[in-house]
């Protein structure tokens, strides 16, 4: 012990000395050797490239190799670095050749320097070739040999050496003077890229073809002189011709890889984007921009998306546009008028909460609340029409009632928890016309939620009639990521899989377009649930449908928010929708939910619970369905022997009386409805002498509302349009009697339609029918 303390004092000086050095040469090399930005390369699911971005510094330079190619190791071995694998950094009887022969020709003719080395001097920008530079580079080699392996230190040379111009890296060389993946590379294409490291500037594709083959044949000879390629390969590679000029990169998803940039930016990503159907859709999609554009329609967008993974398998963004059209826009993520395709949602929440029945009677008549009058695209009314109808024709009056009757507030905050991030206004903000297209979202938030809705019905048979906390997941663009649904419980924390089943059901019905119509009697076809949309103006056209696998979506119109006749979505985006399904693997429907529907008698004719009265037959519906009203259009009513008249007990004999069900609606219901359904019959008149007291037989068509705020406009001739007055009358040939402020102006029978030109002001509209049946309006003119 005391001899090791003697030793290390009298030495002390050197091992200080030795130590300082063994430090500064341990950290000598840099943590990281290349700090230079990269692209950011986005790869399919099957890892081929469907695009990147150039580096921020303007260098074509790829994220690192994994590895290196066996042809492309043996090339560049043979013609850099033969001895790679028994040197340790540097090869000293290479360096003495090159010295000597370097200083007879007073010039440098040849390098003395390893793989290791050159990976050096590009980590520190190939900085100037002095001696004192060689020195300090052999002394980082030997040090980088002992931080990585061989295979990394090879991996390190073929991602960064240079290839001509700004690229930098064999993968980007690989893929811009062949168009193909290193891999994929023949012994003489990688015979040509080995060698192009060695002069880059002088030595490019398309320029001096002589020197460039020269160099290719004699690394090509060498490498069977050392039994590497046999023979024949050797014939075969000294015959192929050159790279004459660059390749492309693939453009099959840029706007997905703007996105995925954003994230990722230099990092290389595997998606879960299917390249063959990708391909297929941007056909799709350009076949489809070129009728588009004959209408001045410029801009589309397609979103698939798989229901079970939750990943997406092809994103188109944008058309094959030009930049005076917006082509930079990434129409899958930009919000826009959804039209009418929320209008699914309130359907379901409806079923579900027990409010609304599949088929039950909803009102399709003239409807002003507070101010706001809402139309139907067709500018009729059907007075009532079954609820699952009024949704596969996509009529807007219905859905406004039924959103007033939900609750506007509490639809709203179904649509926040869907994640649909660009509803995000106030319920005063957004009114009724929410469902209409007066909130705006992206094609991603809607094929997600259309999304969650299969899904919810798939997992319920898979988890044992249980739901995920977590079902309407964002979707994933990552091939390896997991998409997280949650942990399982018993209920649904947003809808549940009967309601979401019934309303994708009814979504079945749908019209298809003209060319589509006939699927139903192919056994080629499947079903598909999906909704069209069109916003106010013809500005937005959508079309979105799911199957038990796949969601597909798809938006039309202009970027620029210009609207052009005859976009609607049936017509505009509901041709391509069915296009890309075509093109998708096809799959069975959903499994009906049985454990969460309950069988009821459902009346009918008006779709509501039956009645005893009713005839009626049995139907699944959710099981909140048992809260829903019973039938308040059947009615017994009393007629007399010849079921002529209707009768009672105060004018008619007891005994001869005759009870009938009879399926009766409001007049204002009545006077629509009749006019489609021809074998709606109205209740026969009362006996002379029968009192009655039936109220409401008198119903206004024009105005709606007791208290409306009207302007009298002017016609095309200057002279003020008539106020147009409408009722409708419960018995056909009654005689209705007009007053305007007490004031006897008209008499009509049959049509009650009575035009009018008031002055400015209030005025009391009373009418009165020959049975002393009374209704009055108030007009306010200004």
């Amino acid at each position: 012990m005391i001899k090791i303390k003697h030793f290390l004092l009298k030495r002390w000086k050197r091992l200080s000395i030795f130590l300082i050095l063994f430090l500064m040469y341990f950290f000598s090399l840099p943590k990281k050797l290349f700090n230079e930005p990269t692209s950011t390369v986005l790869l399919s699911k099957n890892n081929e490239l469907l695009g990147a971005t150039i580096a921020s510094d303007g260098q074509w330079r790829f994220p690192e190799l994994d590895s290196v190619p066996y042809k492309f190791k043996h090339c560049i071995l043979q013609f850099e670095d033969a001895h790679f694998y028994k040197h340790f950094g540097f090869n000293p009887i290479s360096i003495g050749k090159a010295f000597f022969e370097n200083r007879r020709a007073k010039r440098i003719v040849r390098g003395g320097s390893t793989i290791t080395q050159q990976v050096i001097r590009l980590s520190r920008k190939n900085k100037d070739r002095t001696y004192t530079e060689k020195l300090k580079e052999l002394i980082l080699a030997t040090r980088l040999e002992f931080r990585h392996s061989k295979e990394k230190i090879l991996n390190l040379y073929s991602s960064h050496a240079p290839f001509g111009g700004n690229v930098v890296g064999l993968e980007m060389a690989a893929w811009r003077y062949y168009g193909l993946r290193p891999e994929q590379l023949s012994w003489a294409e990688s015979a040509t890229l080995a060698v192009l490291p060695n002069a880059p500037s002088l030595i490019y594709p398309g320029k001096n073809q002589i020197k460039l083959k020269d160099k290719r044949n004699r690394l090509l000879e060498k490498l069977y002189r050392e039994a590497i390629i046999d023979s024949i390969t050797y014939v075969l590679a000294m015959e192929e011709e050159l790279p004459q000029k660059p390749y492309q990169l693939p453009t099959l998803t840029q706007h997905f890889l703007q996105e995925v940039k954003k994230e990722h930016e230099g990092k290389r990503i595997i998606s879960s984007i299917d390249k063959f159907f990708q391909k297929q859709v941007n056909n799709l999609s350009k076949e489809h921009y070129q009728l588009l554009r004959q209408n001045e329609v410029h801009n589309l967008a397609v979103l698939v998306l798989d229901v079970e993974t939750r990943k997406v398998v092809a994103y188109v963004g944008n058309s094959p546009t030009d930049t005076k059209h917006q082509k930079d826009v990434n129409n899958v993520i930009a919000p826009r008028s959804t039209g009418s395709t929320l209008k699914p949602f309130l359907y379901a929440h409806m079923l579900q909460s027990g409010d609304l029945l599949p088929t039950q009677l909803v009102k399709d008549v003239p409807t002003d609340i507070a101010g706001y009058i809402p139309k139907n695209f067709d500018l009729r009314y059907d007075g009532a029409v079954p609820a699952n109808e009024a949704l596969t024709r996509s009529l807007n009056i219905p859905a406004v009632r039924l959103l007033r009757q939900y609750g506007l507030q509490k639809f709203l905050a179904d649509l926040k928890d869907y994640g649909i991030k660009d509803i995000n206004q106030s319920a005063d903000y957004y009114g009724l016309s929410l469902v209409l297209g007066g909130g705006e979202a992206s094609l991603w938030d809607l094929c997600k939620v259309f999304a969650g809705y299969a899904g919810t019905v798939n997992h319920y048979e898979t988890l044992k009639h249980n739901y995920y906390t977590n079902e309407f997941q964002e979707p994933s663009y990552l091939l390896n990521s997991k998409v997280d649904f949650g942990k399982v419980q018993s209920n649904s924390t947003k809808i549940d899989a009967g309601a979401a089943y019934l309303t994708l059901n009814t979504l079945t019905e749908v019209n298809r377009p003209l060319s589509d119509q006939a699927w139903k009697y192919y056994d080629s076809s499947q079903k598909i649930a999906w909704k069209t949309g069109t916003s106010f103006g013809n500005k937005d056209a959508w079309a979105i449908g799911t199957t038990s696998k796949y969601v597909v979506g798809v938006w039309v119109g202009n970027s620029d928010g210009e609207g052009r006749p005859d976009v609607t979505g049936i017509g505009s985006a509901a041709p391509l929708l069915f296009k890309v399904f075509d093109v998708l693997p096809k799959s069975k429907w959903f499994l009906e939910p049985y454990e969460d529907l309950i069988e009821e008698n459902i009346c009918t004719e008006s779709g509501y619970l039956a009645l005893p009265i009713c005839n009626k037959v049995m139907k699944r519906i959710p099981k909140n369905g048992v809260r829903a009203a019973s039938c308040p259009y059947h009615l017994e009513v009393h007629l007399d022997n010849t079921e002529t008249y209707r009768v009672n007990s105060n004018c008619f004999p007891t005994n001869q009386i005759k009870t009938k069900v009879e399926f009766v609606l409001p007049p204002l219901m009545a006077y629509f409805y009749k006019q489609k359904n021809s074998d709606y019959t109205e209740l026969p008149e009362f006996l002379e002498g029968c009192n009655t007291s039936e109220k409401r037989v008198i119903d206004f068509i024009f105005p709606v509302k007791y208290k409306t705020k009207l302007s009298l406009t002017k016609g095309t001739d200057g002279e003020l349009n008539p106020i147009i007055l409408k009722l409708t009358h419960a018995k056909p040939d009654a005689k209705i009697y007009w007053y305007i402020d007490n004031q006897f102006i008209q008499q009509t029978t049959d049509y009650h339609e009575v035009p009018i030109k008031p002055a400015n002001g209030e005025h009391i509209i009373t009418v009165i029918d020959d049975l002393g049946n009374e209704q009055k309006r108030k007009l306010i003119i200004h």
